[in-house]
C-alpha cells in the first residue's frame, strides 16, 4: 500500500475527535445495491462502517474489513447506537487488505470503495472477485483519473487511481457480465466553497450462476 495511506496514518486519522466521512453510506453503492436482495456481503476496506451499517439495516449479513483499530472501534460505536438487529448482522474483522483472502465464493456482494492501493490493487481485486458466489455482484468504486485535473483535494500520486474498465479487464469474460462500468458524474465542494464535478470510477459486474 501506498505509505501515505499505511495503518499508521489511518490509526492516527480516527483517533481525533470527529468522525472521518459522514457517516452516510457511499451513494454508489446505494445507486448499485438498493434493489438487489439481501444474503452475505463483504464491505473491504469499511473504515467507519457507514457502508456496512446500511447494508445491515437491509437485512444483509456482512463481514466488514479494515485494518485500522481505531475505524472499527468507531464503526462497533455507530452500530450499536442503532440497536441489537444493525449489531447481530455485522461481523468486524481487523486485516490488511494487501494480503488477507477472503473465503472464496462465499458473499452474494462484494464490495470495495475508495481503497487507496497501488501496485497491489489488482491482485486485491482478483481476490475480491473470487470471493463473490456464483449470482453474485462485484462492487467496485474509486477515484477517477480526472480528478486530479480538478480543484478538489486529491494525492498527487496517479497510480492510486483507476477507470472501471481498467478494473473490468482483469474479470474473466466467461464468468462474469458487466452490468455497469463507467465515470459517474457527482457535486463536491472544493475547500474553496465552490461547487466542482468529480468523477467515480463504478464497476459492477454479475457472477454468472
Amino acid at each position: 500500500m501506498y505509505e501515505q495511506f499505511g495503518k499508521e496514518f489511518w490509526e492516527e486519522r480516527y483517533r481525533g475527535h470527529t468522525a472521518v466521512w459522514s457517516g452516510r453510506p457511499n451513494p454508489q453503492l446505494v445507486a448499485e445495491v438498493g434493489e438487489l436482495g439481501p444474503g452475505a456481503a463483504l464491505d473491504a476496506g469499511c473504515g467507519e462502517g457507514a457502508d456496512a451499517i446500511w447494508l445491515a439495516s437491509r437485512g444483509w449479513r456482512v463481514t466488514a474489513v479494515d485494518f485500522a483499530t481505531a475505524a472499527l472501534h468507531r464503526a462497533r460505536e455507530h452500530a450499536e447506537t442503532l440497536g441489537a438487529d444493525a449489531v447481530n448482522r455485522i461481523d468486524w474483522v481487523q486485516a490488511d487488505l494487501t494480503g488477507w483472502a477472503p473465503p472464496e465464493e462465499r458473499f452474494d456482494l462484494v464490495s470495495a470503495h475508495y481503497v487507496h492501493l497501488s501496485a497491489s490493487r489488482e491482485a486485491l481485486f482478483r481476490r475480491l472477485a473470487a470471493a463473490v458466489a456464483p449470482g453474485g455482484t462485484l462492487l467496485i468504486v474509486g477515484h477517477h483519473p480526472s480528478d486530479l485535473q480538478t480543484t478538489m483535494p486529491r494525492p498527487a500520486v496517479p497510480e492510486l487511481f483507476f477507470t472501471a474498465e481498467q478494473v473490468a479487464a482483469g474479470l474473466d469474460p466467461d464468468r462474469w457480465d458487466i452490468v455497469v462500468a463507467e465515470a459517474r458524474a457527482r457535486s463536491a465542494t472544493d475547500p474553496h466553497g465552490h461547487e466542482v464535478a468529480i468523477h467515480d470510477a463504478v464497476l459492477r459486474a454479475r457472477r454468472r450462476p
